[in-house]
């Protein structure tokens, strides 16, 4: 559909609104990974409601927008092989980029941390190179 660019720009705004509300308010940067990372190695034990409502925010908002827009198709594979190994490999990633691309691409790009720059160049590099390996040479995506 002609209009589908305006539901991108509409999730962009939003993303970088909570963005810099919770740097604001917190004085903290919105990486999803850092708020997981804090529940499980106890170090947000300080605030662990504030990261719990934000994570179940960002797991519940979107199944509901999806219900309300008649379902949305993500063309993702139903393959759950595919799916867990590929969430163990974002999650291995997070941990030795010391963030996610919520962290780096929103976050350190809109504060220009040369780090964050550099992290977004290379998940994006890898994502394209991951998705061309396995559209043509394996054929599975």
């Amino acid at each position: 559909m002609q209009a589908d660019w305006l539901w991108g720009l509409g999730g962009g705004l939003m993303i970088g609104s909570a963005a810099a509300l919770f740097l604001l308010l917190n004085g903290r940067i919105m990486g999803a990974s850092g708020l997981v990372g804090g529940l499980i190695d106890g170090s947000g034990h300080s605030n662990v409601m504030e990261r719990l409502a934000f994570l179940t925010g960002l797991i519940v908002v979107p199944g509901v927008m999806a219900v309300l827009a008649g379902g949305a198709e993500t063309g993702a594979t139903t393959a759950p092989v595919i799916l867990t190994v590929g969430g163990l490999l974002v999650g291995l990633g997070t941990r030795l980029a010391n963030g996610c691309t919520s962290g780096h691409g929103v976050c350190g790009i809109s504060r220009l941390s040369r780090r964050g720059i550099v992290a977004t160049l290379i998940y994006l590099g890898a994502g394209m190179a991951t998705m061309w390996v396995g559209r043509h040479l394996l054929g599975f995506l």
